[in-house]
């Protein structure tokens, strides 16, 4: 039993700890070994009253007595609304001890990233990435736990944490064993529902040790009892505060307080009256406790549950419409009472105000004691002072959630503005529930849909359903107009297609195309239009749609953005259906300017999104103009990581900076690359086209480098099986699963996939033999089992090769032949195989062709150039082919 304490209080809440005291103490004994050592996360669960911050407040005690820099901070139950409140509690004091250019200088790149969510710098003037501000903070606090080690992060009431701070902390508890901190966290087990639990529970999952506190036990109750109301008190006596209280330490403690202050002598014929004086300090009893120290007391005090936190006598003064003497006597009542306490200097954090309730039981009590309309009322009054101290929309904006709707112009303006403030540091969700609630004032008819507008682009990542629900409100009433409408209208599709409603987005943006007429807006419309069909070729539409797309083409010089979108997806059609690559190249070296990308097409700009400019860059990369590619994607990785988007944007700049490295033929780049985009990607949901685009682009890759056995393990454990998208996804998944399959030793279903991947691109006009390769693959599985067949798909393959005509489509189709033929006739092709491909920048495919030809002509010398090769490019696979025939000889010369 744990019996060294300061105070009753704590005494309650340390008693029967041992095992948990122990484990702390060992996991911060493990952290201060060395800089090197592993963190860890502990999570301690219990109800109300159980003890949980005495626990803390121990662990606290603890570590700063071994030297330990200690980060603490505690969720509220009024301020759930509020993003990053916890995560700004923990690291706040830290960052304010710098001097600005030192925190600049700590934080590094992520200084503007972070700073905001953090409080610590000022926001942008773009909407932040969450996924960024998230990996801002981790990188945050690893940063800073390097200059403050031994660091050991508290956090109390965990459940009652903002959303945004979950998410952070459950995604820096995957990292802690990486990082030299002990997180230390405490919770009740229930309290929460939906997204949030779904937080806590991935916190727990990555805990070390997750432990229920149990209540005090008979004999445990009884010491404290007998410490507390001295030494005489009775078995029978103490047996009842244990009935009464269930071996709660917050209960124990308060009702043996009022024991002592009704000097109740405590032995059992007392006993019977404990039950009275634990309701009298509980719930109503606890409310009829705080009126009977009347009406300014109580006014006090509900002013004090209306903050939640930062409560000082002024502001308390204020809002319960008290003089600051009155309120200053108000307060000593209430400490008096054991309602509210001073803050521990010792544990205050940034933004603490001068007083707190002495329990969270206490506040949520008193907090719901407060007749609803008079609640309601001094939310609107607390709005109103935080407002006037210059917080900002933001900080007032937790207050008028809770105010009643009541057609309040002002409330809606200020509930747009606490929006915006909230997206800028990456808090959408909090943003959706300030329009959200600016919907139910009502808003006036003259701004209502541009506010049901607002809302729809907030909720655009997270929810597409919500978004069209939203967007389709506002695009049906009046007030919309002009550039927003269009605005409206492009997201709308987006949202249509994200839910998987192709068939309505282009219905949606040809609708608003009619009704607009000829001129600029009708331009982008059009070319949205084409980029969905594009994106999502389906077996009705493609041939009239690439027809008209030339013909719009055509009149098109790059004069503007919708121009130079639309001379993107000309090329990018061209690409798909197999034309000539120089006039794929034509059309997308007009869509730039000055061989740069046109302003306002950027990869950060947000009117066109991030599709157009992949066509582009995949364009240029499938075409042989892998400089031009390369660079876009390297732009690309450069913009988001620099603008601090760490979601989907990045995955996909990391799988088209490794398309790039496959291409080019640097295959063990290529892995890393696509690997780091698979687990970005892994955050931001499987089933996703990006997704799609980097287990396909990874499993071609690993095949590629001959490692097979791990192209299965990534294709089993991600997914990378039917069904497939509808998005277009490049190269052709249904090709590479199916060379997987052959790879593997399953040659029926292999066989099976490729004529699906025939079927697939008959009906789309997809004939591009290197971005679908699945006619070559048949041929080679066909040849010894039906080489007519297998002929016939090899002139197919160099017919279309000729006709796109790139070194690397044809080299690759003269390889292909070859395999195909014996004797005089595949040596030559084969040597006509490794002429194109030596000039083609795929250096793979070269090494691939060389070793061909020096087999088929037994030439060391030429095997030996095509071991450098395949060695250079990591092709681990060829490597072994070339170094097995140089064992065996073959005849070689």
């Amino acid at each position: 039993m744990t019996e060294a304490r300061p105070g009753a209080g704590a005494s309650a809440s340390l008693w029967e700890r041992d095992a948990e005291l122990a484990t702390i103490e060992e996991a911060i004994d493990a952290l201060r070994q060395d800089r090197a050592s592993r963190g860890g996360l502990l999570v301690f669960k219990g109800e109300a009253g159980i003890g949980k911050t005495a626990l803390l407040a121990e662990a606290r005690r603890l570590a700063e007595e071994r030297g330990c820099t200690v980060w603490s901070a505690r969720g509220g139950e009024t301020v759930t609304s509020v993003p990053f409140n916890v995560v700004r509690q923990l690291m706040q004091p830290a960052l304010l001890s710098l001097m600005p250019d030192e925190a600049r200088e700590y934080l590094g790149d992520w200084y503007d990233i972070a700073g905001p969510a953090l409080g610590v710098a000022a926001p942008g003037d773009r909407l932040a990435d969450p996924q960024g501000v998230c990996d801002g903070l981790i990188a945050a606090v690893s940063r800073l736990a390097r200059r403050d080690w031994p660091l050991v992060l508290l956090i109390d009431d965990a459940h009652w944490a903002d959303r945004e701070t979950l998410h952070w902390l459950a995604a820096f508890a995957e990292r802690l064993d990486e990082l030299s901190v002990l997180v230390v966290v405490a919770r009740r087990p229930a309290d929460v529902t939906g997204e949030r639990a779904d937080l806590l529970d991935g916190v727990a999952a990555s805990a070390r040790l997750t432990a229920p506190l149990s209540a005090l036990t008979p004999e445990a109750t009884a010491g404290l009892t007998r410490d507390t109301v001295g030494e005489h008190a009775d078995a029978p006596f103490c047996r009842e505060v244990w009935a009464v209280t269930g071996g709660n330490p917050y209960e124990t403690v308060e009702l043996l307080a009022k024991v002592q202050d009704s000097q109740l002598e405590p032995v059992e014929p007392s006993a019977a009256e404990l039950r009275a004086l634990n309701h009298s300090a509980r719930g109503r009893g606890l409310v009829a406790r705080l009126e009977g120290l009347g009406l300014d007391a109580t006014r006090c005090a509900w002013a004090a549950a209306i903050l939640g936190t930062g409560i000082t006598v002024e502001l308390v003064a204020t809002l319960a419409t008290l003089s600051p003497d009155e309120a200053v006597h108000c307060v000593r009542l209430l400490g008096a009472a054991r309602i509210l306490t001073e803050t521990d200097p010792a544990t205050r954090q940034v933004g603490d105000g001068d007083l707190e309730f002495v329990h969270p039981l206490i506040a949520t009590a008193v907090y719901n004691s407060i007749p609803p309309t008079m609640r309601t009322a001094m939310h609107g009054v607390a709005a109103a002072i935080v407002t006037a101290s210059g917080l900002g929309a933001a900080a007032a904006s937790r207050h008028l959630l809770q105010v009643q709707p009541d057609g309040d112009r002002e409330v809606v303006e200020q509930m747009r503005a606490a929006a915006r403030e909230h997206l800028v540091i990456g808090a959408p969700d909090a943003a959706r529930r300030c329009l959200e609630r600016a919907l139910l004032e009502p808003p006036e008819p003259d701004i209502h849909a541009e506010v049901l507008y607002e809302l729809g682009c907030a909720t655009l990542l997270t929810s597409p359903a919500t978004t069209i629900e939203y967007l389709q409100s506002a695009l049906a009433m009046p007030g919309l107009g002009g550039d927003t409408r269009v605005d409206a209208v492009v997201r709308l599709s987006q949202a249509l297609v994200h839910n998987g409603q192709l068939e309505d987005a282009v219905r949606t943006i040809d609708e608003e195309a009619a009704r607009l007429g000829p001129g600029p807006a009708q331009l982008r419309l059009r070319a949205v239009h084409y980029m969905w069909e594009g994106l999502h070729p389906g077996e009705d539409h493609l041939p009239e749609c690439s027809e008209e797309l030339a013909v719009l083409a055509a009149t098109c010089s790059g004069r503007n953005n919708s121009e130079r979108a639309l001379l993107i997806l000309r090329g990018f059609d061209l690409l798909t259906r197999g034309d000539n690559a120089e006039e794929v190249v034509e059309y997308c070296d007009r869509a730039l300017v000055g061989g740069r990308l046109a302003p306002g097409l950027g990869w950060t700009d947000t009117e066109w999104g991030i599709e157009p400019l992949l066509m582009l860059a995949t364009a240029y990369a499938y075409a042989d103009r892998l400089d031009q590619a390369e660079s876009l994607y390297a732009e690309a990785l450069r913009a988001y990581e620099s603008a601090g988007w760490s979601g989907g944007h990045l995955a996909l700049a990391h799988a088209y900076v490794g398309l790039g490295h496959r291409r080019r033929g640097r295959l063990r780049d290529a892995e890393a690359s696509l690997r780091a985009s698979l687990r970005i990607a892994e955050r931001v949901g499987r089933r996703l086209p990006l997704y799609w685009t980097v287990t396909c682009n990874l499993v071609e890759t690993l095949l590629a480098r001959g490692h097979v056995d791990e192209a299965w393990e990534i294709a089993e454990g991600y997914g990378f099986a039917p069904p497939y998208p509808s998005t277009i996804v490049l190269p052709d998944p249904r090709s590479i699963r199916a060379r997987l399959l052959l790879a593997t030793g399953r040659r029926e279903e292999g066989i099976n996939e490729l004529e699906g991947a025939e079927k697939a691109a008959v009906a789309s006009g997809h004939h591009n033999t290197v971005v679908a390769p699945w006619s070559s693959d048949l041929a080679r599985a066909l040849a010894s089992e039906d080489p007519r067949r297998a002929a016939e798909l090899s002139a197919a393959v160099r017919r279309q090769a000729e006709r796109f005509g790139t070194d690397t489509a044809i080299g690759e189709a003269l390889r292909l032949a070859a395999a195909l033929e014996t004797g005089q006739r595949a040596t030559s092709l084969h040597a006509q195989a490794v002429s194109y491909l030596s000039a083609s920048p795929c250096a793979y495919e070269h090494a691939a062709a060389r070793i061909d030809y020096a087999i088929a002509i037994r030439s060391a010398e030429e095997l030996h150039k095509g071991l450098t090769l395949a060695t250079a490019c990591g092709a681990d696979g060829l490597v072994a082919r070339a170094r097995r025939a140089l064992d065996e000889g073959l005849g070689l010369g």
